[in-house]
């Protein structure tokens, strides 16, 4: 059970991208995306696979028909507290995408509270590079991901850096910063 309002939850969001994903440079392709307006939030209060299937198509659609939208985080609140059911619904999610023919157009990110790496500790703070306020897809144009890493050198090293200032900031400060997010 979820006790904020849509717009608060989009507010908790908001506050965990700006202060987490570009605060702490996770992603340094995200800050110019922000400034111009291109991020898109939606909160998805269904829980049934079906309907939070339906809105990720949606979602796309909606990326689709606006260009202007560079990126979108789908919420979902509801229904995917548990880390194991989010990641089936990741993966279906995945599918759908590439039975609908978007294999080369989009991809998708997830992010959740209680993300874990594969064979990492649950407390491990390399977890909080993908830890957020609450279970979300993140819907990326693969061409803009492939124009912004064709400027960057080593982008395949992102990942293992983020690794390495989350542990360096500790599990105790990247659990602080994660519930400032609702505060």
């Amino acid at each position: 059970m979820v006790d904020f309002s849509n717009v608060e939850i989009i507010q908790h969001s908001k506050w965990w991208v700006d202060n987490v994903v570009v605060g702490l440079n996770f992603c340094p392709f995200a800050k110019p995306v922000i400034a111009a307006g291109g991020l898109s939030y939606t909160v998805v209060n269904e829980q049934g696979l079906e309907q939070c299937l339906t809105a990720l198509m949606t979602q796309v659609s909606c990326l689709d028909e606006n260009t202007s939208i560079e990126t979108a985080l789908l919420i979902y609140p509801l229904g995917f507290e548990a880390f194991n059911d989010y990641l089936d619904f990741v993966a279906v999610a995945e599918e759908l995408l590439s039975v609908e023919g978007f294999d080369g157009v989009y991809q998708l990110a997830s992010f959740h509270p209680d993300y874990c790496f594969d064979g990492s500790q649950y407390d491990d703070a390399a977890n909080y590079t993908n830890r957020s306020p609450y279970p979300m897809l993140h819907l990326l144009r693969e061409d803009s991901i492939e124009e912004v890493l064709s400027g960057v050198t080593d982008p395949e090293k992102i990942p293992s850096r983020n690794i390495e200032f989350a542990r360096k900031k500790g599990a105790g400060e990247m659990q602080e910063l994660l519930n400032k997010c609702k505060s």
